[in-house]
């Protein structure tokens, strides 16, 4: 079964149009479908278009609560073996469903739309191009439209993704992070017909700056813990250790009074904080090793002679 998740927000223009397309296409396929659509809190009438629908699985939230919680609730529900999700704009052309499956079945487990020739206006072209190198340069997954919200998935990825805030914007990061592959499919960009996008331009820099850096440090770090924390508190610790044999030298040497200079307290801290930031790599990686213990590892392939 192919389970398609459109994620909705006050676009109740759009909803028909796009689910007629998808009827289209999805029959041709000649394979099983089901269209899910997330309603994410909608005020403007979408929630009583969608109930005029049919075949269709109607996920509604009471209030809005992001992108990320409507995609997690999608991915939940889905019960199809592959699960496409889109944006309900119309700017995603459903006709381009079936060169997904293609390259997905050609050995990928997350297919990432790129938009080449992208009809939004230049200050969002050029936020969208600058954000994609940063997130690329930092996390090593080098994708040409990261927040592409045109993907398809393999089941088992889309439902071991735990998205939170505005971690959307960086599926592509997350889930190279785990060890699957991630491939490109081209895509035509139609233009926006009905409202206006729901994202700003600059503002989502700010936005998603730490939701950004969690991503990285859950790539990097997120199974070796010890690495960061470990790494910090023996450098912080050292410059104490510094600090307080040079403070130790002049007692002894120089028979100099250091009781109430402000450097025997920053490195008494320095010190403190050190050992705490190792204990805290240590417990880090404890819970790790804890937690994957409890888990299967991943396998892509299993061979028998």
């Amino acid at each position: 079964m192919i389970s398609v998740v459109v994620t909705v927000f006050n676009e109740k223009e759009s909803v028909a149009t796009l689910h007629a397309e998808l009827i289209t296409v999805l029959t041709e396929l000649r394979e099983p479908f089901e269209i899910i659509f997330v309603n994410d809190g909608s005020t403007d009438g979408t929630l009583d278009e969608l109930k005029k629908l049919t075949p269709v699985r109607i996920i509604s939230f009471a209030r809005n609560l992001g992108k990320s919680q409507a995609l997690q609730a999608g991915f939940a529900a889905a019960h199809g073996e592959y699960i496409f999700t889109m944006d309900g704009d119309l700017q995603d052309d459903p006709a381009e469903i079936p060169h997904f499956l293609k390259t997905l079945r050609d050995g990928c487990d997350l297919v990432v739309g790129w938009k080449q020739n992208r009809l939004d206006g230049v200050s969002k072209n050029a936020v969208s191009k600058i954000a994609n190198r940063i997130t690329g340069w930092a996390t090593g997954a080098y994708v040409h439209d990261m927040n592409c919200g045109y993907k398809l998935y393999k089941s088992e990825v889309a439902k071991n993704l735990v998205l939170t805030g505005d971690h959307h914007r960086f599926i592509p990061a997350l889930v190279a992070s785990k060890g699957y592959r991630v491939c490109e499919q081209k895509v035509r960009h139609r233009r926006r017909k009905f409202g206006e996008s729901k994202y700003g331009n600059f503002g989502r820099f700010f936005k998603s700056f730490f939701d950004f850096v969690t991503v990285i440090l859950l790539g990097r770090y997120g199974r070796r813990p010890m690495h960061l924390f470990g790494i910090f508190g023996f450098i912080t610790a050292a410059i104490g250790f510094i600090i307080l044999i040079y403070l130790s030298w002049l007692i002894v040497v120089q028979n100099e009074v250091v009781g109430d200079r402000p450097l025997l307290l920053l490195g008494v801290l320095l010190v403190v904080v050190g050992f705490q930031s190792f204990v805290s790599g240590f417990l880090g990686e404890l819970f790790v090793r804890q937690q994957e213990g409890r888990q299967s590892p991943i396998v892509s392939e299993e061979i028998t002679h």
